[in-house]
C-alpha cells in the first residue's frame, strides 16, 4: 500500500476539483491545471476532500495511486501558492536580465544567450546575479530552471556557474606535482 496514496488531499479555500472520466482539472486563484486520469485510480471528491485509491490490486495500480496522489497535491499547490526557483550566477561577468518573457544572460560565451520563457512561466532578476523563475506548475518551473542551468552548468574547480540556491557544488583540488 502507498503511504503517500493514503493521505487525503484538502482542498483549500478558492480551490475547486472538477474530476471527469479522463481528466481532473483544478482551479484557483493563480490559474487551473489538467491531468489525464489513469484507469487504475480512482478519485473521489467528498466537500473539498480528494481521496484517492488503487481500482484494483495490481502493484502497477498500488503505485500508480500513490503518483497520483502527489501529481494532483503539486497542482492544489501551484494553483493556491505558486511554485519558484531561485538561481544564482557565480562567475566574473555572468549576469543575467529579465525583459519581458525572454531571460538575457552573458555567461563568458562571445554571444549573449536569450532564454524564451513558455506560457505560464515568469522570471525576474532582483540583482544581477539572481534569477527567480515562478509559476503554477512544478514541472514546468523545474523544467526551465534545469534548462537555464544547463547554459552553463558549476564546473567542480573555481565553481563558476549557474546553480540552484540551495545547490552545494563541491571544489575540488588541483593537479599537484
Amino acid at each position: 500500500m502507498s503511504r503517500v496514496g493514503k493521505m487525503p488531499i484538502e482542498l483549500p479555500k478558492g480551490a475547486e476539483a472538477t474530476i471527469t472520466a479522463e481528466q481532473i482539472t483544478v482551479k484557483g486563484p493563480l490559474g487551473s491545471l489538467s491531468q489525464s486520469l489513469n484507469g487504475l485510480v480512482k478519485i473521489e471528491n467528498n466537500a473539498g476532500t480528494l481521496k484517492f485509491a488503487a481500482a484494483n490490486d495490481s502493484r502497477e495500480a498500488n503505485a500508480m495511486y500513490g503518483t497520483m496522489r502527489a501529481l494532483v497535491n503539486n497542482m492544489v499547490n501551484g494553483v493556491t501558492k505558486g511554485f519558484e526557483k531561485k538561481l544564482n550566477l557565480v562567475g566574473v561577468g555572468y549576469r543575467a536580465q529579465a525583459q519581458g518573457d525572454k531571460l538575457n544572460l552573458s555567461l563568458g560565451f562571445s554571444h549573449p544567450v536569450v532564454h524564451q520563457m513558455p506560457a505560464g512561466v515568469t522570471c525576474a532578476t532582483p540583482t544581477q546575479t539572481e534569477i527567480l523563475i515562478k509559476g503554477i506548475s512544478r514541472q514546468q518551473v523545474g523544467q526551465v530552471a534545469a534548462e537555464v542551468r544547463a547554459y552553463r552548468s558549476p564546473e567542480p574547480y573555481k565553481g563558476k556557474g549557474v546553480r540552484y540556491s540551495d545547490e552545494v557544488v563541491v571544489i575540488k583540488e588541483t593537479k599537484k606535482k
